[in-house]
Formats: C-alpha cells, structure tokens, sequence
C-alpha cells in the first residue's frame, strides 16, 4: 500500500507543483502574490469543459486552447489589477487589487457557469493492475504532461533570451530596466506563462476527479502556494521540490492516518518546516545590511 500511496502523492504533487510555479515566478519577478492565480485555473478548466461538452473537441486542441486562454486571462489580469499600482511602495494595495480580481473571478464563473459542480469527463479512466499495484491512464498521463511541462519551462527559463530576462527582472527591475531590458512585457509574460502552466493542471485535476466547480481555486491554490512558500517562494527549483512534497506527505497522511485531515497535514509540514528554516528548503536567506 505504500507504494500506492506514493504514487498517488506524486501524481497530485506534480500538478501541485504546476500551479505553484505561477505564484513562485510571480513573486520572484514583482515581490506580491499572485491571489487571482488559481481563479485563472478554474475559469480555464470551465472553458475546457465547454469545449469538451458542446464543441467535441479533441483533448489536445482543447488543451492548447485552454492552456492560451489561461495565459491571455492571466496577462488580462496583470493588466488591469496589478500594473496600475504595482509602483513604489503600494503593497497593501496590490494585496487588496489580488483578492478583489480573485473574488470577481469566482462570482463571474457563478453567474456564467452556476454555481454547482458539473462533471469533466474528457477522457474515460482505465486501470490497469500489477501484483496488487494500481495505475490509471490518468495517472500514467497527468506524470507524462508534468514532466513536459516542466521539462518546456526547465528550457524556457534557463536557456532562451527570454528567461535571462525573467531572471534578470527577479534579481532587479529597476536595474533590468536600465539593461534595456522590456519589464512590463517580461512582467506580463511571466504571468502568461505561469497562467499557461495552470490552465494545463486545471484541466488534468478537473479530469482526474472528474469535477469542475467555481470555488474548486480555493483549496487548489492554498496548497499549491503552501508547496511555494515550502520550496521557497520564488525559487522556480523549490515551487517543484515543494509542490512534490505536499502531494505525497497529504497522500500518505490520509492513507495511514485518516482522509478526514487529509488538508491538515501538508499545511502543518509547511509550519513546522518553515519554523526551522524561514526562507524555505531551497529558498535563499536574505540579508540586511546597516
């Protein structure tokens, strides 16, 4: 059994993993939270829905699809909440701009969609056994689509001019600025690509437990921005590392604990974890000199 359960962890954690590094680059490039990004995901994974039910759509086109719609939504959001008070010294503004743009998210889904949870049945779930041990086509997809993904952003990041810019712009704006570098642009498509990562896991979560609902964001992001701040919020590495951590320690403690705490027990690691190490396990210390 414990190997199922790990299995079951890592497959959670990876998709944990995808949606924390939206709010792991985001933090590294502006120094604020992102709290409109799950709401992104679950407005993607609704037009996923859509796209399945009514337009029959292949799952990879719709896929694509979403995943563009997530990065545009994600943009739209930098656009308009974010970029007009995101200079000086206006942090409690922009926290306030995030909650706003994340509440109006989930009532304009309501309106739009209902407020009920509809069923996401792209793809029909096969199970296939070995000795006791217990793999889906689901699962054997959400590891295949993680690790490309994060394979793509591993290149994007480290390798093209593109991520030098995003690298530059968490070290200092202001001095990207200088370098002749575009920040608003490099700003707003580190939002779009941290956007495109969650409109992928949206929709392999919404299939996975063949759910999609208006507040499904909620639960979904504090995790995934408990798994950033467990890796150390800004570290793209720790965003993965802890997005891995969180999925198999909730798995494993609703197997051999109980499911009735299975939310408890990720945020009580992140606790304990960050009582003995503030800045995160692969977080960098940082110090202040007088």
């Amino acid at each position: 059994m414990f190997f199922q359960h790990l299995l079951n962890g890592i497959i959670v954690g990876g998709i944990y993993a995808m949606v924390a590094l939206g709010y792991s680059m985001v933090y590294g490039v502006l120094q604020i939270v992102n709290w409109a990004h799950a709401d992104v995901l679950m407005f993607a994974t609704f037009i996923g829905l859509l796209l399945t039910t009514y337009l029959k759509m292949p799952v990879f086109a719709m896929v694509l699809l979403v995943a563009l719609f997530a990065s545009v939504l994600g943009m739209s959001v930098e656009r308009v909440a974010y970029r007009p008070i995101k200079s000086g010294n206006r942090k409690m503004a922009v926290l306030v701009s995030a909650l706003g743009m994340s509440t109006f998210l989930q009532n304009l889904a309501q309106l739009i969609f209902g407020s009920g949870t509809r069923q996401f049945k792209a793809i029909e779930s096969k199970s296939f056994s070995f000795s006791g041990f217990t793999i889906t086509n689901l699962q054997i997809l959400i590891l295949v689509v993680t690790s490309v993904m994060l394979l793509i952003l591993y290149i994007l990041v480290y390798r093209t001019k593109i991520g030098i810019a995003m690298r530059a712009c968490s070290v200092s704006v202001d001095n990207a600025k200088l370098m002749g570098i575009n920040t608003n642009l490099i700003i707003s498509g580190t939002f779009g690509v941290g956007a495109f990562m969650a409109g992928v896991a949206g929709i392999l979560i919404g299939v996975y437990y063949s759910a999609v609902y208006p507040t499904m964001g909620y639960l979904l992001g504090m995790k995934a921005f408990a798994a950033a701040i467990l890796g150390g919020i800004g570290s793209i590495p720790g965003a993965v590392f802890g997005g891995f951590i969180i999925g198999t320690i909730e798995s494993l403690g609703a197997g051999y604990i109980s499911s009735a705490y299975r939310d408890a027990f990720a945020f009580f690691v992140m606790i304990l974890i960050l009582v003995v190490r503030p800045s995160g396990l692969m977080g960098a210390k940082h110090i202040d000199k007088v």
